[in-house]
């Protein structure tokens, strides 16, 4: 998706979020939930960064769950588990997330688009 890449501030995060609130579509919904993850760096009190954070990593883990073999989900999983400190632990499906990636990358199962981003902005 784009749009989510090309967020820049958090004025276009909450944009976002209010566009797509009422979105059902797995893919959508992932990206909703790593924009809301994010939010977390726009409060001072840990507590709260940690309860937006635990509560945003569940809810995109079950989305996963529900819909493993999807390229979007797993891009993000992957992304933000990259991205988040390790003090935090999650980092659990980091490799396996690379080698599913991976393997929708090369058997041209992913969009060239998506591809680009994937191979952009992680480790992969």
């Amino acid at each position: 998706m784009i749009e989510f890449h090309k967020l820049q501030s958090e004025k276009d995060e909450l944009s976002f979020l209010k566009k797509y609130q009422n979105e059902t579509t797995p893919e959508i919904l992932g990206y909703v939930f790593a924009v809301e993850m994010k939010q977390a760096e726009y409060t001072a009190n840990p507590f709260k960064k940690l309860k937006i954070f635990n509560t945003t990593k569940k809810k995109l883990n079950t989305l996963i769950e529900n819909n493993p073999s999807c390229v979007d989900l797993r891009y993000l999983r992957l992304l933000l588990q990259e991205r988040t400190p390790k003090i935090l632990g999650y980092d659990d499906n980091i490799e396996a997330d690379k080698i599913f990636l991976k393997n929708e990358i090369d058997g041209q199962k992913v969009s060239v688009e998506l591809t680009k981003y994937i191979l952009k902005n992680t480790s992969l």
